[in-house]
């Protein structure tokens, strides 16, 4: 089997319609979509019209939940900003997409680990900021899954580790968003470098699952602009740089 893992688009659709582009060159059985799809200032509708056209397994992250609340007034900008731009029937999809789903015995698909959608998998997040998982905490947040492919997403950043029982965990990193900070559970910076659009290619082997993780030029300029149009900077330097935007001691912005 060889499955295409795609995440947090976060309604980057240039973004997304490269990363299909690239996969209709490459021989792959599935496509699964492992959630925060929408939420953002750029695109959420016309993301929404895309998604819901394929057939893909796809998941709610975070934000699809998010995006459910009752009170819009407690919405945080971005997760607001879809709010507003989806109908009902694509309010409906988002309500009937599963937090995880094991596609087979082997196959277990989830937004941030099995438990949870906001917990990290691969990272750890301490009062220090944001460091990678250990092998021992990694196996803890992996818990009972006996398959032999976790596939997770939520920190937007490509990474695989093997953990102590074999199992492959692969976070494909974000379709639309290379950077970003947040508060949660302590202030700390995602951060990739690089505006590329990010997806993987897993495949099952004789040898046990291997990943190949992809970064994938697309017209970033034109996503950034959009989030400029939508009042949203912090995007738009995101969108460009793969850094997040955050005051310099010189008073300007970090390059």
């Amino acid at each position: 089997m060889r499955l295409a893992l795609v995440s947090d688009i976060h309604g980057n659709l240039p973004a997304l319609e490269a990363v299909l582009a690239d996969l209709a060159r490459r021989a792959v059985d599935r496509i699964a979509n492992l959630g925060d799809s929408l939420s953002g200032p750029l695109w959420p509708a016309e993301t929404a019209a895309l998604l819901m056209r394929q057939d893909w397994p796809q998941l709610a992250g975070n934000h699809e939940r998010q995006l459910l609340a009752p009170d819009r007034a407690r919405m945080n900008a971005s997760d607001g900003h879809a709010r507003d731009r989806l109908g009902d029937e694509t309010l409906a999809w988002i309500a009937a997409l599963p937090a995880t789903l094991a596609l087979d015995d082997d196959v277990l698909l989830c937004h941030g680990t099995p438990d949870s959608d906001l917990v990290y998998f691969l990272e750890t997040v301490t009062p220090q900021g944001s460091r990678m998982a250990s092998r021992a905490e990694v196996d803890a947040r992996l818990g009972d899954v006996e398959a032999g492919l976790v596939a997770c997403g939520h920190t937007h950043l490509p990474r695989t580790m093997r953990a102590g029982r074999g199992t492959l965990v692969v976070n494909p990193g974000s379709v639309g968003l290379p950077a970003y900070d947040d508060d949660h559970p302590y202030f700390h910076l995602s951060e990739t470098g690089s505006p590329d659009a990010r997806y993987a290619i897993v495949e099952r082997t004789d040898a046990g699952w291997r990943a190949e993780l992809i970064a994938l030029p697309y017209d970033h300029e034109a996503a950034a602009q959009q989030a400029e149009r939508n009042g949203r900077p912090d995007w738009a330097h995101a969108l460009r740089t793969g850094y997040a935007l955050l005051p310099s001691p010189a008073g300007g912005a970090r390059a």
